[in-house]
């Protein structure tokens, strides 16, 4: 006799995930993170340009020891990052960059914001990072830059990138605002290419108590127009007065040694937490993989995850319906997961080349096949699985899941009865 599923909760049975069940903390404050903090309130130095302030140098110190690069500056946030490293590599009115279809926001907007002309190119339908043959099919005699984000923790593929920015003369910015930690044969991401870019969010694995940023590279001359640009274009060479004599026109993306000591105290646990991490992820992964028109994400050969973000892909026709279903199930599954106390996302609505501010760059007849079909199956679990102790939440989580697929039957009905959801580009714009 055949075991009845149980009932959904969307329908009036328990919650999968127990209300009481604790909410993961991230990021995680301890008291040598309060101590490093009260350090900085205790000395009076309260901004990075404060005589004998040595908070914002000794993160860059420590930072770009721990990623293997020459040199490091940090930053206000991670879109000063990105917008700092175009601007010091010489991108301008003219240019044209290379960006995935599928990042957050920002990594377009800095092109932008430099005058240039933002290129979209399609994904890898399993890393969902830059494809290096869609790179090739867009990329031209304009193109100044590639700028391939890490996404999610997973590192592009680089090898492939490099070579294709080699034949074109261009520079590889890396986007690794998700990253920290993650590695590419041997090689820790903010390594890879000419500069890279990390956020520190309190949101992401290498957090801060505010906003902050950070620029790597092993180049002396790109560091010294970073250096220069961040402060309103100032020389940045140590000096016993501040001159407030600008050279070339520059901004104010500096980071206050608050954000910078908080930020070095983190990075002591940054490999420890992943580490701790690691195993309870694995174990939630591999319950999920065992679920009929469920992908979890891949990891190549060579590559270390940072798990920043879980994205796991849905197929509609292993679960019985048409490839055309697949937004209306993930609709359904979003609900259902919900409600079991499963807190799925979307994470992004739309592509990069549908959002309304970046339009105007894109061809007409334009297509991002992988990026569309990727965003239309696909949910993720976002800071969750962050907390190095989330083992036992990722367990109640993955129980969720399976409450879910015992009751497919009940799922392929709610898809089949949906209405048809509006186009895409009309979504995006409203």
């Amino acid at each position: 006799m055949t075991e009845r599923p149980h009932q959904l909760a969307m329908l009036g049975g328990p919650r999968a995930v127990p209300p009481e069940t604790a909410v993961p903390r991230w990021p995680v404050i301890t008291p040598e993170d309060e101590e490093a903090v009260a350090r900085v309130l205790a000395g009076g130095r309260l901004t990075a340009t404060a005589e004998g302030e040595e908070e914002v140098p000794g993160l860059e110190r420590e930072w770009a020891a721990y990623t293997g690069t020459a040199h490091c500056a940090a930053v206000g946030s991670g879109t000063a990052a990105l917008q700092l490293a175009l601007a010091a590599i010489g991108v301008g009115p003219g240019d044209e960059v290379v960006v995935p279809s599928v990042s957050m926001n920002a990594t377009a907007l800095a092109v932008l914001q430099q005058g240039a002309r933002p290129v979209f190119a399609d994904i890898d339908p399993e890393t969902y990072t830059l494809d290096p043959e869609a790179v090739r099919a867009v990329a031209g005699p304009r193109t100044k830059a590639l700028l391939p984000v890490h996404l999610h923790g997973l590192p592009a593929d680089m090898d492939a990138l490099r070579a294709v920015a080699d034949g074109l003369g261009a520079v590889v910015v890396e986007d690794a605002a998700q990253s920290h930690g993650a590695s590419y044969r041997g090689r820790r991401t903010g390594a890879l290419g000419t500069v890279g870019c990390f956020s520190m969010h309190p949101s992401k694995n290498l957090p801060t108590c505010g906003e902050g940023g950070l620029l790597t590279t092993d180049d002396p001359e790109i560091h010294e127009r970073v250096l220069r640009l961040r402060q309103f274009g100032e020389d940045p060479r140590p000096r016993a007065t501040r001159s407030y004599v600008s050279h070339t026109p520059g901004w104010n993306h500096r980071i206050g040694p608050l954000e910078a000591a908080f930020a070095r105290s983190q990075l002591t646990r940054l490999d420890a937490y992943g580490a701790r991490r690691e195993p309870g992820i694995r174990a939630f992964l591999g319950r999920l993989a065992a679920l009929p028109g469920l992908r979890v994400p891949v990891v190549p050969e060579g590559s270390v995850h940072a798990w920043h973000i879980l994205r796991f892909r849905l197929d509609a026709p292993a679960l019985g319906l048409a490839e055309q279903d697949a937004a209306a199930l993930r609709r359904a599954l979003h609900r259902a997961l919900r409600a079991e106390g499963v807190p799925v996302s979307r994470y992004q609505e739309a592509p990069l080349p549908a959002h309304p501010a970046f339009a105007p760059y894109v061809p007409d007849g334009a297509r991002f096949p992988v990026a569309d079909a990727v965003l239309a199956d696909s949910l993720c679990l976002q800071r969750r699985q962050l907390d190095p102790d989330s083992g036992p939440v990722l367990a109640a989580y993955a129980d969720g899941f399976e409450k879910v697929w015992e009751n497919l039957d009940l799922i392929r009905r709610m898809v089949r009865s949906a209405p048809a959801p509006r186009a895409r580009r009309e979504v995006a714009a409203a």
